[in-house]
């Protein structure tokens, strides 16, 4: 595999939590010695992090221009840019990508294109020009386990495994160990519409069967230390499933003391070892006011120690309609809330930091767990409470009481961060976070999981 026959095409959802697993994946196979190319928008293109200097002849980056759709904002180019968790009319400008995809496939000739589970139109292509495709997903193999890509995949076999929302309440049949990993009611009734049709006129459950159908292999951001039983139901997958590591995130090469910074951490650094209560639900959660309200609260309550990253809330008209009247000065000295973007991976690094609150993404789970801290976990979409029930069930992370219609109360938060964070109760969590940091932080191990891709890749073009 020389020259030209080494170009990987990358393709994520318009999605930061897709576009920078992407992107890591991306810099690993230039390591292995790649030529990647990683194709987005411009504005996307431009908010990515730096690539590190020795990889940037490796990596290309390729603008496809969106695409303009009727009702949604043109400066939209991601889901982060939406003020609603509906995105609709977003996926069907990412749709409206097909003909940029296709001339770049005509042109470059790439030996695979590496794709996302919403990216249904690949298929098309890659039939055409006879290019093998990998679905790359971001996911954890929980959810997808749960879902039921096993022997066979189609949008009827989907239908008949989950009739109503109520049936996605509890594990399906063919997980055949004992489970939590199933979704609470209120978040049935949300995955249920992966059967309503969007705007492009296709459902969820159609570009996930298209995206599936026909792809080499599947690859997952997961390792079978920390979920095995679940990688091994996803072997009757007719198809090669590679888990590739973790994927572990690099800290960022600005400095993160500056500005505000600098004095926020000289505050944490003057907190006790373990005791401030790091609180961040990234800038893709749209949360409500009430809920907003309700969190604040029950830190309030809580009487601990935290550091509230919160981006400034749509509905908000100032930086003072944000939080609850008083809440700031209620809490002065023992809380900071910082409106705007935190240094996550260096926040989660300091020493006074001894557990963090936000929505079970996969993604922040592994940047948590790395360092040792207990999970509380509030999730909110997607398949969040899917991995938040892992986490549980791994001794990992306490999740915050619902009630049967989704709402929550500050006294759950309150109970859930005393728990996770210093009642008696909870030092076996504490202990177990401390023990899987062994094996998040491993890079080592989790490179050995991605030269099995790797491997792959090179073998694929050899057979």
């Amino acid at each position: 595999m020389k020259g030209a026959s080494q170009l990987v095409a990358m393709l994520p959802w318009l999605a930061f939590g897709h576009l920078i697993p992407f992107l890591q994946l991306s810099i690993s196979l230039a390591k292995a010695g790649f030529r990647i190319s990683f194709l987005s928008t411009p504005k996307n293109i431009q908010r990515l992090p730096k690539l590190p200097q020795d990889l940037t002849s490796h990596i290309t980056f390729v603008e496809l221009p969106l695409p303009r759709v009727d009702g949604l904002d043109q400066a939209a180019e991601a889901t982060v840019d939406l003020p609603t968790l509906a995105d609709d009319l977003l996926k069907k400008a990412y749709d409206l990508l097909l003909p940029h995809f296709h001339h770049f496939v005509a042109r470059e000739s790439p030996i695979f294109i590496v794709h996302d589970l919403v990216t249904h139109w690949t298929a098309e292509i890659a039939r055409q020009f006879g290019v093998p495709r990998v679905l790359f997903s971001i996911y954890s193999a929980a959810p997808i386990a749960f879902v039921g890509l096993g022997e066979s995949l189609s949008v009827d076999q989907l239908r008949k495994h989950w009739p109503t929302p109520e049936s996605l309440t509890s594990p399906p049949p063919w997980i055949p160990f004992r489970s939590t990993v199933a979704f609470l009611p209120h978040e049935g009734e949300m995955m249920h519409g992966m059967f309503t049709t969007d705007a492009s006129g296709i459902s969820l459950a159609q570009r996930v069967v298209s995206a599936v159908d026909g792809c080499e292999a599947m690859v997952l951001r997961s390792c079978a230390e920390y979920e095995g039983e679940y990688l091994d139901v996803l072997k009757k997958y007719p198809k090669p499933v590679i888990p590739i590591g973790l994927l572990q995130p690099e800290k960022c090469e600005t400095d993160p003391t500056a500005g505000d910074w600098g004095s926020i951490f000289r505050w944490l650094d003057g907190k006790a070892p373990r005791s401030v209560v790091f609180v961040v639900f990234g800038s893709e959660c749209k949360l409500r006011k009430n809920e907003v309200y309700e969190i604040a609260h029950g830190l309030e309550l809580s009487e601990l120690d935290f550091l509230w990253a919160l981006r400034r809330p749509e509905w908000a008209m100032d930086d003072s309609e944000a939080l609850p009247t008083g809440f700031e000065a209620r809490t002065k000295g023992r809380g900071i809330v910082h409106l705007g973007w935190a240094p996550q991976l260096e926040i989660l690094a300091h020493q006074a930091i001894g557990g963090s609150m936000f929505h079970a993404g996969w993604g922040t789970i592994i940047e948590t767990v790395q360092y040792g801290h207990p999970l509380v976990v509030l999730p909110f979409a997607n398949v969040q409470g899917l991995d938040a029930r892992l986490a549980v069930e791994k001794g990992l992370a306490v999740e915050v009481e619902r009630e049967k219609d989704g709402k929550f109360h500050r006294e759950a938060i309150t109970k859930a961060l005393r728990w996770a964070v210093i009642e008696d109760e909870g030092e076996g969590l504490r202990l177990r976070s401390r023990e899987m940091m062994a094996i998040f932080s491993d890079r080592g191990l989790h490179e050995r999981y991605l030269s099995k891709f790797v491997e792959f890749l090179k073998g694929y073009r050899t057979k």
